[in-house]
């Protein structure tokens, strides 16, 4: 079962041809796209350029459709999440994409495929990125220095319901999962786990008021959960250069895999994978 996973493609046309291409070429059964997926919108904040253009309607949907129609019964079943780069104004498109049968967003959902679960899950903790629409606190209300609270930033979309003090990734995972047996899951991301090779930052000698700021970025809420509950496989982005410091894309936690696909270089990172044994996954740069 050849498996493909890619994120923070950023709204690169140059990457998704080369994505598209290859999943023409290779015929993957599964493609995972991990989020960060459209045009930044501080890139168009500096460039007075339109916020997305319309890019997952006019762009990606229509891609898709196309790789579809070509590709028939062996189009790959598609799993996607946002990122925390990406509107959440933009999530009612996903949604319809998802109507369309061209994509499955999976955010807050499990999704069945073969014999696996796929869980889809977007939020990041506190970041010191204005833009607050897929952010929550990680296990308390507690924010990193440097960074800013969610109830400080800006959003797309006005928040309805979400009680940020008491809202938390911590409590999201508990609500998604339950005491499901998560051994044969496939958990897409956007944030990585805390405190590993997949989450660190080029933060080096960074210091605020005196304090060093922690250079790994990622979730603890979210190493704890999969150190805890121990799902087959986790698949995240977010730290573009993670891997170029660490010189890992990929980490174990006992018996759970764990990839990074995103990249800080003008490249596709790609990585291929089998569920049945995702130890052997490989990555390569386009």
């Amino acid at each position: 079962m050849n498996c493909f996973f890619v994120s923070d493609l950023h709204g690169r046309t140059d990457r998704y041809e080369k994505l598209f291409n290859a999943v023409m070429e290779e015929q993957p059964s599964a493609l995972f796209l991990g989020g960060d997926l459209l045009p930044s919108p501080y890139r168009a904040l500096k460039t007075g350029k339109p916020f997305y253009q319309n890019f997952i309607r006019e762009f990606l949907v229509r891609r898709l459709t196309r790789l579809k129609e070509t590709m028939g019964k062996r189009y790959p079943r598609v799993f996607a999440i946002l990122g925390n780069d990406d509107a959440r104004s933009e999530e009612p498109v996903m949604q319809e994409a998802d109507e369309l049968g061209v994509l499955e967003y999976c955010h807050n959902r499990c999704l069945t495929w073969e014999n696996f679960n796929v869980y889809g899950y977007t939020d990041i903790p506190p970041s010191p990125f204005l833009l607050k629409d897929w952010e929550r606190y990680d296990v308390t209300d507690y924010v990193r220095p440097g960074c800013i609270s969610p109830e400080e930033g800006a959003f797309t979309v006005t928040p309805r319901g979400r009680e940020f003090k008491s809202g938390t990734i911590e409590t999201d995972l508990k609500k998604l999962t339950g005491e499901n047996d998560l051994s044969c899951s496939i958990f897409l991301f956007h944030s990585p786990p805390h405190g590993c090779k997949l989450d660190r930052a080029a933060l080096d000698g960074r210091h605020i008021d005196d304090v060093q700021v922690d250079v790994h970025v990622g979730s603890t809420a979210i190493r704890r959960f999969i150190e805890k509950r121990q799902p087959l496989l986790t698949l995240h982005g977010h730290i573009h250069e993670s891997t170029r410091i660490t010189g890992s894309w990929k980490e174990t936690f006992n018996r759970t895999v764990s990839f990074n696909a995103s990249h800080d270089g003008p490249e596709l990172s790609l990585v291929r994978f089998s569920p049945r044994n995702p130890e052997n996954a490989e990555r390569e740069l386009l």
